[in-house]
């Protein structure tokens, strides 16, 4: 089979970005070497917000802000196609203990998002005082649900996913990719996009050239406790908790450069429960049931890389979302799909060009 465009990687944003091409009547392939959506989309605790955005630049805060403000009408539309609910709610975000609290109080009022003290519902649970900056519009999702209706979406539209398929070997003819060879044999594309995570790199050769992403492990606990016990996500310096609607609530997450080890550890175990029974005492009472690790597509500054090839004119990457890949997705999805049509986007797309190192 021919295909219009062919993506390498089947996470959260090798999926959208192959749902939005397969919407504008492209023939769509998705290689993925293990399972689709498996790795730090499944991995993923599912905070459509940047922790904290005042602490990032503008580069991150575009992209996050596109993507937050696609994500309602985006899960309806995937939701036409698959009965799984991905558990898309606006929550709220309370953070605690803020370094800067004017700081963040300003930025808030710059950029128009609503930030208010501490209600009185989250005092009561938390016995925390006025430190407090309540976010009321932060929202999360659910990664493993939304993945797989995004997966029943993209077969819906008629994209072709091929899983347990490794990628071997370009074929590169002057500026231009001929082929990809796979372990199910050559694959032949228009167009060919990297969208692996943190396995991006290792796509690459000399021939090709490079990307500024590496692999930083996150590791996240999760308990079990009575439903409604927390309802809002908890922030407190890098640190989270965040609570599912069956009365899961999960906390994260390390921040780890182990190369491409998903190992837990009992150092993570040891320091992320003791985070979450500080600013959740109850969690005392619920079942730790699971810890498991993930690894980002980690980039400096978390930014990412959507762009064509500076050298190949049929090879385009999005990739490096580190830890924002799931706030960012629609709006990096949304960015390559303009490249590759040749639309303006609605994003400046400089500042995620593809540079060769």
């Amino acid at each position: 089979m021919h295909y219009d465009a062919l993506i390498i990687g089947a996470g959260i944003n090798g999926l959208l970005s192959a749902w939005l091409l397969a919407r504008e009547g492209l023939r769509v392939g998705i290689v993925e070497r293990g399972e689709a959506a498996r790795e730090s989309t499944w991995a993923g605790a599912g905070i459509l917000s940047p922790l904290m955005p005042w602490d990032y630049g503008g580069e991150v805060n575009v992209l996050s802000e596109r993507g937050r403000a696609l994500w309602p009408a985006w899960i309806e539309a995937i939701g036409q196609s698959s009965a799984i609910d991905p558990e898309y709610r606006s929550c709220g975000m309370l953070a605690l203990s803020l370094p800067d609290r004017d700081r963040s109080l300003a930025w808030c009022r710059t950029h128009s998002w609503r930030a208010e003290e501490t209600p009185a519902w989250l005092d009561n649970l938390l016995g925390k005082g006025p430190d407090g900056l309540w976010l009321p519009d932060i929202a999360q999702v659910r990664n493993p649900r939304l993945a797989k209706a995004l997966i029943e979406a993209c077969l819906a539209a008629g994209v072709r996913l091929l899983v347990d398929t490794n990628a071997s070997r370009w074929d590169i003819q002057g500026n231009t990719v001929r082929s990809l060879e796979t372990s199910k044999g050559k694959l032949i594309a228009d167009r060919y996009v990297i969208s692996a995570g943190a396995w991006s790199r290792q796509l690459l050769s000399g021939t090709i050239g490079d990307v500024d992403i590496r692999p930083v492990r996150g590791q996240i606990l999760l308990f079990q406790a009575k439903p409604g016990l927390l309802p809002c996500i908890l922030y407190k310096a890098g640190r989270y908790l965040v609570p599912r609607q069956d009365g899961l609530i999960l906390a994260g997450s390390t921040l780890e450069h182990a190369g491409f080890d998903k190992s837990t550890t009992q150092a993570a175990r040891d320091e992320l429960l003791a985070f979450a029974l500080d600013v959740l005492p109850p969690l005392r009472n619920a079942s730790l049931v699971r810890q498991w690790a993930g690894l980002r597509p980690g980039s400096t500054d978390n930014i990412p890389t959507i762009s064509v090839h500076p050298r190949l004119d049929n090879l385009y990457i999005n990739s490096g979302q580190y830890r924002y890949g799931v706030t960012m997705a629609p709006a990096s999805a949304e960015l390559l799909l303009d490249l590759i049509l040749n639309r303006v986007p609605a994003i400046d797309p400089s500042p995620y060009r593809w540079s060769m190192r």
